[in-house]
């Protein structure tokens, strides 16, 4: 399988807490990836540290072989390539729905806006949000804003997608909607990498789970040996809460 990522000896510390402690994983393509652990233990930092919005202190990330923290690599066309989901979705809330998913093709990737639209409507259909593209964002429901900012990342044509925690700012009853696009965007082939609390969705979709504890990762594996034969025991305690799922 063609490697996209690689992470070796990633480390990052804020002042005296080291928050991120020698990880070393890689993403290949069609990877989708569940990154799981307790509130703290450095799953999110993690992420902004891929994604270039936190400087790591340490270590290498190599996008198709080529380190992104040497200074040589252009930040914004990085970030179309390997794209990010927030928790708390960042739609511009001056912009509606389709020019949210235009703005970024149209100033960074320079598609004209024919294109640009084109794109965003096509992802727009996919998550189920085409009618709403007048729409700002303070009209809509969480889970909608969500749908928008999935189809927003997705329209500019990313490798792999980074999901920060992406139903934590929901309320139940919409955390289904999203859920069901991120398996429809697993099943289509897209490279995802997921840290999420959401135990189903990491052990009926993913293709291997990671479980960090104190900004390691203590284990990682299948979601059947995860989740059926953990080997470590920070692991088991962990899991133990989610037996009745």
């Amino acid at each position: 399988m063609e490697e996209i990522l690689r992470i070796e000896h990633l480390e990052k510390t804020f002042g005296t807490n080291e928050v991120l402690k020698d990880i070393d994983f890689s993403v290949r393509k069609g990877d989708v990836i569940s990154i799981i652990g307790s509130s703290g233990s450095g799953k999110s930092t993690l992420l902004r540290c891929i994604n270039m919005l936190e400087e790591a202190s340490g270590g290498r990330i190599l996008y198709r072989g080529q380190n992104v923290l040497d200074g040589k690599l252009d930040e914004d066309r990085y970030r179309t390539k390997v794209g990010m989901v927030f928790q708390s979705f960042n739609l511009f809330n001056n912009y509606n729905v389709l020019d949210n998913c235009t703005i970024g093709q149209i100033h960074v990737l320079k598609r004209s806006k024919e294109e640009a639209r084109a794109k965003a409507m096509e992802y727009l259909g996919k998550v189920g949000m085409d009618l709403y593209i007048n729409a700002k964002p303070r009209q809509l429901s969480g889970g909608q804003k969500q749908r928008v900012a999935i189809a927003r990342a997705l329209s500019m044509d990313p490798e792999v997608l980074l999901f920060d925690e992406p139903t934590s700012a929901l309320d139940p009853e919409m955390v289904g909607e999203v859920l069901d696009v991120m398996k429809d965007l697993a099943h289509s082939g897209m490279t995802m990498l997921v840290v999420t609390h959401e135990m189903a969705f990491a052990r009926d979709i993913s293709t291997r789970v990671v479980f960090m504890s104190d900004g390691r990762i203590e284990e990682e594996g299948s979601p059947q040996q995860i989740f059926q034969n953990p080997h470590s025991e920070r692991t088991r305690d962990f899991l133990s809460r989610f037996n009745g799922d």
